[in-house]
């Protein structure tokens, strides 16, 4: 890397909270990753990750509302990390009340819900919840939720 380019990048994205929106999430999620100099299967999880989160907002936080958006933040840190933000002011919940996901039972005995949090915290290095966080900045909003994933390379 020569050194007029930067290592380090923010990048913003802001969607509609719907699952049509999941894959521009995921490619732009996945572009940063590559550009941090990430190999395709932890991109793979990492974009696993982030499909997961998303869609857990979308059918859980906003699950009564309509017109929710998605707002993703990706840092990167060449050859170093990536860490991807996702902000809604949907519905909050505690991570705590989902069931622990049993990755050795059997599919029948498999109970309902916290499949994408183990997925996420599988796949990542660090994953964070933060609910009602009151918003500081002009463009913020008042209160939102906010979940961090980082992934080390």
């Amino acid at each position: 890397m020569s050194s007029t380019q930067s290592t380090h990048s923010d990048e913003l994205l802001t969607v509609p909270a719907r699952f049509d929106q999941l894959r521009r999430v995921t490619e732009f999620v996945s572009r940063q990753a590559e550009r941090a100099g990430f190999a395709p299967l932890e991109r793979n999880r990492i974009e696993l990750a982030v499909d997961e989160a998303c869609s857990n907002i979308i059918q859980h936080a906003y699950a009564d509302q309509a017109g929710g958006l998605i707002r993703v933040r990706v840092q990167t840190e060449a050859r170093s990390r990536i860490v991807i933000t996702l902000v809604d002011t949907g519905k909050p919940f505690d991570p705590g009340d989902v069931p622990q996901h049993d990755p050795k039972a059997n599919l029948d005995d498999m109970k309902i819900g916290g499949l994408g949090l183990y997925l996420m915290r599988q796949t990542m290095d660090d994953v964070r919840f933060e609910f009602n966080v009151r918003g500081r900045w002009p463009r913020e909003p008042k209160r939102f939720n906010r979940l961090t994933m980082i992934k080390d390379i």
